[in-house]
């Protein structure tokens, strides 16, 4: 339960949750953090609190630096539950705060909690507040992900307080991307990015654009969930290439299949695209995470999804992944619909509507009926080829 000095007089104060698993139907297989920050100044500070369940283990770390009753501001960030459902019990012990957040943010408490009796004090983009030796200034973060965010920057100690951005969903004891490693870092900040900012991807690109106008300082980047960025550099480069949707050379083949004749045609298409040297992956909807198949996609140039009909319509597994992908929006990709049929072939189809309304550039699709024959494969392998080339 020890707080963790990330920089001179700022603790982390957060709380670990390895026992979730799921957060908004995307799959937490290592848990995630609730990242709250105690600055120790003339005003003593805490940015965001933790989830409703973990507030007895954040205020266990408050507890070895300060009484928290004495904490004079509390910054939140966002009000999201993950963020802020901790609130309450945080103005019943300091009782004396002031919180300071967005218009947003202030009616979106009162919504989620009894907020009578609360100092609220409304910050906007640009405004500062001084609470001592050291200044904090309010970035408008509007939409990303929620229209009350904002982060908070300390130029004095050129630290970010990013909120969601720049995050991970991971349960570590390590509190630094070096500690945990760089590489593994990204992949988890990658996971988060398509899961969750992936739709935001031109606002992304717009805030990116004027947090470097503002030519703010930062070696430190402090988001809400996962670990703490020693490294910046390295997670706003990323965050600029999946805004851009920069692609590899990556097909990436999704599918379900009731008596193995799609799942033969995916197959095929994998063979296919790696015949031509693409990195090929291959999911299957009902086996797979789906959280880990948009991770895949984010980056990839090529994607194949193959569903049967059943019932006139698509297979509901694969129903529920394109319901999942459409409201995450990739951008920039080749694609192919594929399935196999008894009757008719209402789910490729289907399908291919969805990849039409992504505006992905789309192969002819492929419908096979029952069980495809040598030459149906030989097929799905040339549209592989293409998908890679």
């Amino acid at each position: 339960m020890k707080p963790v000095e990330i920089k001179d007089g700022i603790f982390w104060v957060g709380a670990i949750d390895w026992d979730e698993r799921d957060f908004h139907n995307f799959t937490t297989r290592r848990g995630l953090t609730y990242n709250s920050y105690l600055i120790v100044d003339e005003n003593v500070t805490l940015v965001d609190t933790v989830k409703h369940k973990s507030v007895r283990e954040s205020l266990d770390r408050i507890k070895k630096v300060v009484d928290p009753s004495q904490i004079d501001y509390i910054i939140v960030n966002h009000i999201e539950p993950d963020h802020s459902s901790g609130l309450p019990d945080m103005m019943r012990i300091a009782k004396e705060a002031t919180i300071v957040c967005t218009q947003r943010a202030k009616d979106g408490l009162c919504k989620y909690c009894d907020c009578d009796g609360w100092d609220i004090r409304v910050v906007k983009g640009g405004d500062e507040l001084k609470i001592g030796k050291r200044t904090l200034t309010f970035i408008d973060m509007t939409m990303l992900h929620w229209p009350d965010s904002m982060a908070t920057y300390l130029k004095e100690d050129k630290l970010l307080l990013s909120n969601d951005a720049f995050g991970q969903h991971v349960a570590s004891e390590e509190r630094f991307d070096e500690d945990i490693g760089i590489e593994e870092a990204l992949y988890w900040a990658k996971l988060y990015y398509a899961n969750i900012l992936m739709p935001l991807a031109g606002l992304i690109k717009k805030k990116l654009a004027e947090v470097q106008k503002l030519n703010l300082e930062i070696d430190m980047i402090a988001p809400s969930h996962g670990v703490i960025w020693k490294n910046p550099a390295k997670i706003i480069e990323a965050y600029s290439k999946w805004a851009e949707f920069e692609s590899e050379n990556k097909v990436v083949i999704v599918f379900d299949s009731m008596w193995h004749s799609t799942e033969k045609l995916a197959m095929a298409i994998a063979d296919g695209a790696g015949s031509e040297g693409a990195e090929v992956r291959v999911f299957h909807v009902r086996k797979d995470s789906w959280a880990d198949i948009v991770t895949e996609i984010l980056d990839a140039k090529s994607i194949a999804i193959g569903s049967p009909t059943i019932h006139n319509s698509i297979f509901p597994p694969v129903a529920g992944f394109l319901t999942y992908l459409k409201g995450l929006k990739p951008q920039k990709k080749r694609a192919l619909a594929f399935g196999s049929y008894g009757w008719n072939g209402v789910a490729v189809k289907e399908i291919q509507k969805v990849l039409e309304e992504l505006k992905f550039e789309t192969l002819e699709p492929l419908m096979v009926k029952f069980k495809p024959s040598e030459e149906e494969l030989q097929k799905a392998f040339e549209l592989g080829a293409e998908l890679a080339k």
